[in-house]
């Protein structure tokens, strides 16, 4: 939600940052590696039940997985390998935090509860592959309730005041419920549409082809003209 709605805006926003980042020498890459760094370190702090210095630390996670973007168009990195690496980054962030979130509970008075955080990693994870097997199919999967934006803002939320920390997490894993559930329709709507489209339009193809060879079967072949030789 948050996604489609500011992306484009905060693109804008950061663009300078990543022509200025560019002149330091760093590459994509590094930012990204550095934030799962960082995000390893955030989820040792909530763990030990340090959950302010766990809120900081999601938060400096958090900025150079939106610089590495900035970054990699300033300095004309941008690849599908390093979309690919980013991609698979964020689930390892993302499974890191809430693991650090699942082991806090884990030691608390009710270690049954650090089955919430694990099941909103379990659903997020979900959410995440629906949108790439739709992609792959050449279908659409983004948005609905609870993308990774959410999640995460939801997380500091929680992170930062401490005694609304589990019913957020409670929300959260309804929401991400939801929006497994709206995403698995958006594609099974489309799927139930394009494969009619597809071969409708190869029909046409076919049929276009079709005529343009008859049509050129029946053109008479025609013999350049000589020009007379100059006297």
């Amino acid at each position: 939600m948050f996604d489609g709605t500011f992306r484009a805006p905060i693109d804008r926003a950061i663009r300078p940052i990543g022509r200025l980042l560019r002149k330091t020498g760093l590459s994509p890459d590094h930012l990204t590696i550095l934030g799962v760094l960082v995000a390893i370190g955030a989820a040792f702090a909530i763990g030990a039940g340090s959950l302010y210095l766990g809120f900081g630390l999601v938060i400096l996670a958090a900025i150079p997985d939106l610089l590495d973007g900035a970054l990699a168009k300033a300095s004309n990195q941008a690849s599908q390998r390093g979309a690919f690496f980013d991609s698979v980054i964020d689930r390892l962030t993302d499974a890191v935090i809430f693991a650090g979130v699942a082991y806090y509970y884990m030691n608390g008075d009710d270690p049954r509860l650090g089955m919430v955080p694990f099941g909103i990693l379990g659903l997020s994870l979900i959410i995440s592959y629906q949108r790439a097997k739709a992609e792959s199919l050449g279908l659409e999967a983004k948005g609905g309730l609870m993308e990774r934006a959410e999640r995460i803002i939801l997380l500091e939320l929680g992170l930062l005041v401490h005694v609304i920390l589990l019913p957020i997490l409670w929300i959260m894993l309804a929401l991400c419920a939801v929006t497994a559930v709206q995403r698995f329709i958006k594609v099974w709507k489309q799927a139930a549409v394009t494969p009619r489209t597809a071969a409708k339009m190869e029909v046409r193809r076919i049929r276009r082809q079709t005529r343009r060879s008859a049509y050129a079967e029946r053109m008479p072949t025609r013999v350049p003209r000589r020009r007379p030789p100059n006297p």
